[in-house]
């Protein structure tokens, strides 16, 4: 298998965008990838994504963004995976390149959410869930993790005021990146006054939902020339999966999909957690950005708030989370944001990251995007050379 390299990015801004139709959003980003890239053509196109026949009514996505960024004829195919159809779509597209298939391919994550009632893309959301055994019993996801929140609370002892400084880590962040969707600092205090959504989550525990694109241009290592920017290779890849339903895991409390793909890029990129110096995980509410530490071995069981408390989630801390505002302030368009904490990895490791650089010019970071509460979970390692 060849060893691959990302050559281009590209993103567009997330909010509600009611000019642009999810086509031109795909577009955008996939233009700006190929733009950076310095390339005007791609052997393929994967494109994440999870609910645009829901919500857009619009299903063989890939066909209608090939043929709108002016790549007709090409192979093209939509990944779902839930939230995760982002990473999905770049593992279909790592697996095609590195095996040959393709000598390039464009992968992008798009999603239009904001054009529906809220009552009808939380249940385009619900889709993800187990349909019978949570969907059906009126569980939403912010039920889902509610409960699964409440319950690590009772069993660690702690506090809600102890998840505060993801919410406020991811804030401060988003204000130095144009493309994210919240741009308002918060404090200890108006996490603890924001309005109840499903208690113990409040409105700043969760992630906005959004409308935006993101994309990359993935080629073999070994075409990678040196242009005065490291090149940035992907040095680990891999998925795994956990029971739909919350209530069928052994331990609602441990995201053993999590471990288990995190356990597999770490070995395929010899390295561990101490090496890691950025984590793009997947803070959907804060209760997963715990839980995701903690599986992904940089908090012990129980202790993931911790990191936070003792400020090691920030750009210059030990473990540096949601570096460009994370899914909770970045914004989460649920099949685009795979893409996004891989292109917000590059950036990072370009140096291309502002005010929110990672100090010590990094050289592996980590993203890992979750479908579902963890029934699909994908985790990269990305190195730069």
């Amino acid at each position: 298998m060849r060893k691959i390299a990302i050559l281009g990015i590209g993103q567009t801004a997330i909010a509600e965008q009611w000019d642009k139709s999810l086509r031109v959003l795909a577009g955008e980003a996939v233009l700006a990838a190929l733009a950076d890239a310095g390339r005007d053509r791609a052997d393929g196109l994967f494109v994440g994504n999870m609910l645009s026949g829901l919500l857009n009514r619009q299903e063989n996505l890939a066909a209608l963004v090939t043929d709108w960024v002016g790549l007709r004829g090409t192979e093209a195919v939509k990944v779902e995976a839930a939230c995760g159809s982002g990473a999905a779509a770049l593992r279909a597209g790592l697996m095609a390149v590195a095996a040959g298939e393709m000598d390039s391919a464009v992968v992008v994550g798009v999603e239009k959410m904001t054009d529906t009632a809220g009552a009808q893309t939380t249940a385009a959301l619900a889709t993800a869930a187990d349909a019978d055994w949570e969907a059906a019993q009126g569980l939403s996801f912010v039920a889902i993790n509610a409960l699964v929140m409440r319950r690590y609370m009772h069993e660690y002892g702690w506090q809600h005021a102890d998840f505060a400084p993801f919410s406020i880590n991811a804030h401060a962040n988003a204000l130095h990146n144009p493309y994210a969707r919240l741009h308002d600092p918060i404090t200890p205090q108006d996490y603890q006054r924001a309005r109840m959504v499903a208690d113990p989550i409040n409105l700043l525990d969760a992630s906005p939902i959004g409308d935006g694109a993101a994309a990359l241009v993935l080629v073999p290592a070994e075409h990678v020339r040196r242009n005065g920017r490291p090149a940035v290779h992907v040095a680990g890849s891999a998925a795994a999966t956990d029971s739909l339903a919350v209530h069928d895991r052994r331990d609602p409390l441990w995201l053993s999909a999590a471990y288990d793909s995190a356990r597999k890029a770490y070995g395929q990129a010899g390295a561990g957690p101490g090496d890691i110096q950025i984590f793009e995980l997947h803070d959907a509410f804060s209760i997963m950005a715990a839980l995701s530490l903690e599986a992904c071995g940089f908090a012990a069981r129980g202790q993931g708030p911790r990191l936070g408390l003792d400020g090691e989630i920030g750009p210059g801390g030990r473990v540096p989370i949601a570096t460009r505002g994370g899914l909770k302030a970045r914004g989460h368009p649920v099949g685009a944001t795979g893409v996004y904490q891989i292109v917000e990895i590059v950036q990072q490791l370009r140096g291309e990251a502002g005010a929110t650089q990672v100090p010590g010019q990094p050289r592996l970071g980590m993203a890992q995007n979750i479908g579902g509460s963890g029934a699909t979970i994908l985790t990269h390692i990305l190195k730069a050379n």
